[in-house]
């Protein structure tokens, strides 16, 4: 029967009213969507281990702004569509069948939908959530975090692996962070350069992330290590360093047993954020009950109890373990020992260095000029290399240009030296913060700077040290570098 002018809009069955307006049909769809998206999302993050902060944003942001949605929208068609009634627009024959038929067909509709693209899209979409291209290429101000990691020898350990806690503390502060990220992205407010995790005390402690995979009780005895240099001359000419790095273990001496062998404990004050500068440092023996404070010459009596304090891990010397970034002099000397650099070419050192510290707009820019005046150089200095030779230019023009683009990005103004590395003491003073023979104990003892509590010297800048000969590992050396 059709509702007449005394019989209320309202008297019509909800079903009806439900189906009767494409806002209902609207707000219905968000709401199915939304609870079948969380059936899928929901259980990746009860697997234990938390996984990609962005994963929280999705199933605490975007799907309950989903819902929400479908649920202003449903009773907003529920309304119009009394409405309809009220001015007769609607159908004067109420159809209750009808209006069923109508419902099923729409919620099998939407569940199939969902249904399809759940177990295609939403799986491939939250997997690639997960995946380091996500964390770095979604987010172009991690660019230069990705460029550093695709070369680094965590190049196939997921970011979430490093930068998650374990546990509902670091749940919690994952989603947080990702959470605070987004908006940092969308409002263009994020800090230039990203400051390292160290510097703004979101570090998550070693034990959780590095400890997972490198036991610290494991023995890794001595080690050989071959610095290779070139000189800024005419020939490039190439110099060797070999050492022979003490590494140890916290059962033995050298470095990791002195810093975290059974019962040593270190804590220390640092000056700045990027704990550079260290005035005070900490040294308990548990084992012996014994504990000793050392103070940098120029630092306050009371210093550690105005600054802040931390408990020595990993990553306080490893603290570039994947993003780390080479300076200008480092980065080329690195691609001339592996041939990526042709060492025939006269004076490549020292021009290499100079146009990688020539300042640039952009990446783009520096992709252009580089070429460009790499080649009028030998052009103008060495026209008969240049003619002869111009395809080895081309390609070592292009090494620079990778070079520069995996450790200077000045949209996001980072340049040469923003990160400091604190492993080693050549860049950076790294080791030499505390092992500076200037911090001392109250006794008068100092915090050892003896080279051989480290390393030995097996070769010093040396043009063709025996050792590798000896080794059998000269020849090897050299064929890379001639490739």
């Amino acid at each position: 029967m059709a509702p007449s002018d005394s019989e209320p809009a309202r008297d019509r069955p909800l079903l009806v009213l439900l189906t009767s307006h494409w806002l209902s049909f609207l707000g219905m769809g968000l709401v199915g969507t939304a609870l079948i998206s969380w059936l899928f999302v929901l259980p990746l993050q009860l697997r234990g281990h938390v996984d990609n902060p962005y994963i929280g944003i999705l199933v605490f942001m975007v799907i309950p702004i989903v819902l929400v949605a479908g649920l202003v929208l449903t009773p907003v068609g529920v309304f119009l569509a009394r409405k309809r009634a009220r001015q007769r627009l609607a159908e004067q024959v109420v159809d209750r069948k009808a209006a069923a038929r109508r419902m099923i067909v729409f919620l099998a509709a939407v569940t199939l939908v969902n249904v399809v693209v759940g177990t295609q899209a939403t799986y491939r979409a939250v997997e690639h959530m997960e995946s380091v291209q996500f964390c770095g290429q979604t987010c172009h101000v991690m660019t230069p975090e990705l460029r550093a990691h695709a070369v680094s020898p965590h190049a196939r350990v997921a970011c979430v692996e490093c930068h998650v806690g374990e546990g509902a503390r670091g749940w919690v502060e994952s989603k947080m962070a990702g959470t605070r990220q987004l908006f940092e992205v969308a409002r263009n407010s994020y800090p230039r350069p990203i400051p390292s995790a160290i510097e703004t005390n979101k570090l998550v402690p070693a034990r959780e992330t590095c400890e997972t995979c490198h036991w610290p009780e494991k023995f890794s005895a001595a080690r050989l290590k071959l610095i290779t240099k070139f000189a800024e001359d005419e020939a490039n000419t190439a110099s060797q360093t070999v050492l022979m790095m003490m590494v140890g273990g916290s059962l033995t001496a050298g470095i990791h047993g002195s810093h975290f062998g059974p019962g040593v404990e270190i804590r220390f004050a640092a000056a700045d954020k990027k704990r550079q500068k260290i005035p005070w440092v900490e040294v308990r023996d548990t084992r012996k009950g014994e504990t000793r404070s050392y103070r940098a010459a120029d630092a306050a009596a009371d210093v550690e109890n105005d600054l802040p304090r931390h408990v020595m891990q990993c990553v306080d010397c490893h603290n570039r373990p994947t993003h780390a970034f080479d300076l200008p002099e480092r980065a080329v000397d690195k691609a001339m020992a592996v041939g990526q650099l042709p060492t025939a070419l006269p004076f490549l050192k020292k021009k290499s260095v100079e146009l990688l510290k020539a300042t640039y707009a952009s990446n783009a820019e520096a992709g252009t000029r580089i070429p460009a005046a790499l080649a009028a150089y030998y052009r103008e200095a060495y026209p008969k290399i240049a003619s002869e030779r111009e395809s080895d230019i081309a390609a070592a023009a292009k090494t620079l240009v990778r070079i520069f683009d995996t450790n200077v990005f000045p949209d996001l103004k980072v340049g040469w030296g923003t990160y400091p590395n604190n492993l080693g003491h050549e860049a950076f003073p790294g080791c030499f913060r505390c092992h500076d023979d200037q911090h001392k104990a109250a006794d008068g003892k100092t915090i050892t700077q003896d080279c051989g509590a480290c390393h030995e010297a097996v070769a010093m800048e040396e043009s063709s040290p025996e050792v590798l000969r000896t080794l059998g590992l000269e020849a090897r050396i050299l064929a890379l570098r001639k490739k």
